[in-house]
């Protein structure tokens, strides 16, 4: 039947490798070929039971092979009772020697009532100091009691040993949590990490329990995901986003069109270890698992879920893809645990790339905390500014409120003469460029005067030799000009001629000096004017540096406030964001919730069912007891005695045959 197989895949054995067959004793190699041999044994007759007919002429070989299943199944129940109990005594000797077989028995599941002791051991957890101080923690008071109270009841409500307000499973549970609420106030309480304890607390005492959830804590990086900043959620998610992109990249494009994000399902795969999202003897499978192999489990289960939905996921929208999660995927393995841990070894899980990722996302958290960082600074500055600028206005209003009219008028007036008589100091001081252009006129003029002395007493001496002249010629004609013979007056004639050439010679000298003079003049006006122009042109040099520097520092700062306003806007988006993502928890933990409540209501009804069901049966047991004993087949439900059987065909419909 379907049931004996599955429990005949949990009780299997492995076949042990010949590096573990070294270290095995000659009686664990006897008991391991026994394992196999009544697996081959179960196996044979599972498939001649599925072979059989649906008519029950059959019955006797049916009872035959039923019978030597239920014996073989005894076996193997038994012999796998030996090995763990061989192991559990032995436990230091397997994980030294035989770790790799210990790993793949592990794999395969560990017996119900082996499961405390050797999760204690398996985390170390069987001799801890803090289980002394179990007794007090307990008396003392937690700031959490009241959350921890509210959410017991959500905890495996569907459980036998949690339902009911005051019953002893969520009164331990609330013992465990108040305890380590005390021991790591950093930590306090997390609803997620009740639904561990609560497993715990179904397999071990509630100390026992405790210690091992400490132990999970420390060892196993759950505190770090239970934290109030979730760093070690955030790092899962990211890490199985990078898995999902590398092995299922259709499904990644899928996933990211449809704007449904890893953290929308993955979250409670990592905080709850799917104890949440998969039936319990499933989600009990694989905290077996993780027990001896960490979060790595996690990764590798989460993508052979996916994997093995990727098909339909890719046909559906964000609303399918959510009620698929819901209510296909946790009911997919119920028959067959071990399909879904084979598949999940057969996903590629490289420790290098992860320990590559996980240094990824801590430099692009720590920029991030950077940027955070320099935000929160330039906003604290804004706002001592802001601060500032309020007390300046309110001194101001003070001032004006206070002071009389007259008293500002006065003011006022001083100003504006202080102002006024500041200006015209300022116009009236002679600045560099008017003192250097006077130094330049003042050294032209002393070289004109220089030059018009020097023509000056040429001059002089000119008409000094020219009155000479005049002087010896007056003299020597005197009045007997007549007397004299013509040649002599023709002489005289002359030398008045050469008189007035020399007159209009020293005329066109001193015309001549006027024109160098005036030219020197022109030349001197000449160079102050190149030097004025040479100057000005330093100063407008100066002026456009001063310009482009101007303008170079307008832009570094036009840059840093475009950069400013840009991270403000990705600090806004990722606020954004963080109220969405806050808002999605709200709308998962209220969907959880809706399928909770249906999950109840089902249950009702199945409880209605099934007390119907025993009714009836109760009734068809006194009417058929006086033929005789009979016999239910499990796979028909049908009763069976020589002559006279019935058949259960529903739930609530019963037919009675008489042959």
């Amino acid at each position: 039947s379907p049931d004996s197989s599955s429990h005949d895949a949990a009780l299997s054995a492995p076949a042990a490798s010949p590096a573990d067959s070294e270290n095995l004793s000659p009686d664990e190699l006897e008991l391991l070929a026994k394992l196999e041999e009544q697996n081959r044994l179960l196996e044979a007759d599972s498939k001649s039971m599925r072979s059989m007919s649906g008519s029950r002429r059959n019955s006797g070989s049916s009872l035959v092979s039923s019978s030597s299943a239920s014996s073989n199944l005894s076996h193997l129940e038994e012999d796998t009772w030996i090995l763990w109990g061989r192991i559990v005594n032995e436990w230091d000797e397997w994980r030294r020697k035989k770790d790799k077989l210990l790993k793949e028995l592990l794999r395969k599941g560990i017996p119900h009532h082996f499961r405390a002791i050797v999760w204690q051991l398996l985390c170390n957890a069987t001799d801890m100091p803090v289980k002394n101080q179990y007794s007090e923690l307990l008396k003392m008071s937690s700031p959490c009691e009241k959350l921890i109270r509210r959410d017991i009841a959500r905890t495996y409500p569907e459980h036998d040993f949690f339902k009911g307000q005051d019953s002893l499973g969520q009164e331990v549970l609330f013992n465990v949590m108040k305890a380590y609420s005390l021991v790591d106030r950093e930590v306090g309480y997390c609803q997620g990490s009740a639904f561990i304890v609560g497993l715990l607390l179904m397999q071990m005492p509630e100390e026992e329990a405790f210690c091992v959830f400490v132990r999970l804590m420390q060892e196993y990086r759950l505190r770090e995901l239970f934290k109030p900043s979730m760093a070690e959620l955030g790092l899962c998610i990211y890490q199985f986003e990078h898995l999902l992109q590398e092995q299922l990249p259709e499904l990644n494009v899928h996933f990211r069109s449809q704007s449904f994000h890893t953290s929308m399902y993955a979250s409670s795969w990592f905080l709850t270890l799917f104890l949440t999202f998969l039936p319990l003897p499933i989600a009990t499978r694989i905290f077996d698992i993780f027990m001896y192999e960490g979060l790595e489990i996690i990764f590798r289960i989460g993508i052979a879920i996916l994997q093995y939905n990727q098909t339909d996921l890719i046909q559906l929208d964000m609303e399918g893809m959510s009620q698929h999660f819901q209510k296909v995927i946790p009911h997919q393995f119920d028959s067959c645990p071990d399909k879904l841990i084979l598949r999940a070894y057969q996903v590629r899980y490289n420790p290098k790339r992860m320990k590559k990722l996980e240094k990824e996302y801590t430099t692009i958290k720590n920029k991030e905390m950077e940027e955070q960082i320099e935000i929160k600074r330039l906003r604290t500055e804004n706002r001592l500014l802001k601060q500032r600028i309020e007390t300046l206005e309110k001194v101001r209003w003070f001032l004006l409120t206070n002071m009389h009219e007259p008293k500002i008028a006065l003011i006022s007036l001083c100003l504006s003469k202080q102002c006024k008589y500041l200006y015209y100091r300022n116009n009236s001081l002679p600045d560099e460029i008017n003192v250097a252009q006077l130094q330049d006129e003042l050294k032209l003029v002393k070289l004109r005067e220089q030059e018009t002395l020097r023509s000056f007493r040429e001059m002089q001496e000119a008409v000094t030799d020219l009155n000479h002249c005049w002087q010896h010629h007056t003299s020597r004609g005197g009045g007997g000009h007549w007397k004299e013979s013509p040649k002599k007056n023709a002489l005289n004639e002359l030398q008045d001629k050469l008189m007035s050439l020399r007159l209009r010679e020293a005329q066109g000298q001193a015309e001549l000096k006027e024109v160098k003079l005036k030219i020197l003049q022109l030349e001197s006006q000449n160079q102050i004017n190149c030097k004025l122009v040479i100057r000005h042109e330093q100063e407008s040099a100066g002026l456009q540096e001063r310009l482009q520097n101007a303008l170079s520092h307008n832009k570094t700062l036009q840059s840093q406030l475009n950069e400013m306003k840009r991270k403000m806007a990705e600090s806004d988006c990722k606020s954004k964001e963080e109220v969405m993502a806050v808002r999605l928890r709200e709308a998962d933990s209220m969907a959880s919730m809706a399928e909770l409540r249906q999950k109840i209501a089902e249950l009702e009804i199945q409880h209605e069912k099934a007390k119907r069901i025993s009714d009836a049966m109760t009734r068809w047991n006194k009417t058929i007891d006086f033929y005789g004993c009979f016999h239910i087949d499990r796979e028909h439900s049908r009763i069976e005695n020589a002559n006279v059987f019935f058949s259960h065909q529903s739930d609530e419909s019963f037919q009675f045959h008489l042959s």
